[in-house]
């Protein structure tokens, strides 16, 4: 259910234009049945929320306009107005948990309490309210911790723990990722924050990765490796030390001066330094349409700066991958994206401001950097 459930969204959100709203036709049954099922699997407040009048979906929205009336007053209408619909065959398939659910708990709930499903999704409204202020705490703990991308682990770790828990959850749906189940996210919150700074614990469930390098936590998302196909034409790759204050950090890391058009392909580096690709996401750092082509791929020689915020200074790169305690021997690798002279971004770590979305872009992306 869950599996056909993603695909079928997927496929909308794709298909959705940018302003464009997809409605459905979910009602007030449907949403105690949603309650029910998450209140089986152990579900959070997020979860209890249920479905959401109205929420950002793909480049528009999702709608459900008729999530205040019930399933017998719709059926109803359609009678009176001589409509015709399709029954799907599975719904009477009732080794389906929300079948199940429909056709044997419902009725005997609404027996009992025959304003159930109201009841129950004013009750799903005020939980809905509730997650909303704990993510408004959450946005403030995130923003206090943030290091570009990822999140600072001393920050993190004075935090009280739930505190800490609710400020991963925002977190890792912010960036476009599924939550992990409790017992992951206690490992999260707890024994990969407490490691030492040196042992580069990780974290996995599903297709994402939480990543700890010293005193910076990020996540990644993990899939199978994509065939090679941006090698650069021509590009020059050599091995050489990497010059000046670089010298200490990893001087076997390969000089690159590579070509990339990112809309079009990933791109993979030489060196065993991984793959690089931009991907469409709601909630990315990078505005799309701000974002030129061809790219430049280089590794570090010295002296590069980001502009983080319009009216920040341009910063030393240097400085943010002290301050974010990137180890010494990952620094040199790590890859970065010119355009001309300037510098748009170090790998997934830093995007600098002629390239970062702001509220209400449209078209927004992410870079990732498998590794």
């Amino acid at each position: 259910e869950a599996a056909a459930r993603r695909e079928r969204y997927g496929l909308f959100a794709r298909a959705l234009g940018p302003g464009e709203a997809l409605l459905t036709a979910h009602h007030q049954d449907d949403q105690l049945e949603t309650v029910l099922l998450q209140l089986l699997r152990g579900a959070g407040l997020r979860g209890l929320a249920a479905m959401p009048a109205i929420a950002p979906f793909g480049r528009g929205w999702i709608a459900r306009p008729l999530l205040e009336m019930q399933r017998a007053e719709l059926e109803a209408w359609a009678h009176e107005h001589a409509l015709a619909w399709v029954e799907d065959a599975t719904n009477a398939d009732e080794h389906l948990d929300r079948n199940y659910l429909r056709r044997q708990i419902v009725p005997l709930l609404r027996a009992r309490w025959p304003s159930a499903a109201g009841v129950v999704s004013r009750g799903a409204r005020h939980v809905a309210e509730a997650q909303r202020l704990l993510d408004l705490l959450a946005r403030t703990d995130v923003e206090r911790a943030a290091v570009a991308d990822a999140l600072a682990v001393t920050r993190l770790r004075v935090l009280p723990e739930d505190r800490r828990r609710n400020a991963l959850r925002y977190w890792i749906v912010q960036r476009g990722h599924t939550l992990p189940d409790a017992r992951r996210l206690s490992e999260l919150a707890g024994a990969l924050l407490a490691a030492r700074a040196d042992a580069h614990p990780e974290v996995r469930w599903g297709d994402t990765l939480a990543r700890r390098d010293g005193d910076r936590l990020s996540l990644q998302r993990v899939s199978e490796r994509m065939p090679s196909r941006a090698r650069a034409r021509g590009a020059a790759v050599t091995d050489v030390s990497v010059r000046d204050e670089m010298s200490a950090e990893a001087g076997a890391a390969p000089l690159l001066d590579l070509e990339w058009f990112p809309r079009k392909t990933a791109l993979e580096l030489p060196a065993g330094l991984g793959r690089l690709e931009l991907t469409r996401d709601p909630h990315g750092p990078i505005d799309l349409d701000a974002m030129p082509e061809p790219l430049t791929v280089r590794l570090r020689r010295g002296g590069e700066r980001l502009r983080l915020t319009p009216s920040g200074p341009r910063r030393l790169l240097k400085s943010l991958l002290q301050e974010a305690r990137i180890p010494r021997a990952e620094r040199a690798r790590i890859p970065l994206l010119w355009s001309g002279e300037r510098l748009l971004a170090a790998a997934d770590l830093w995007v600098d401001v002629a390239v970062r979305a702001e509220v209400g872009r449209p078209r927004r992306g992410r870079l990732v950097w498998h590794r």
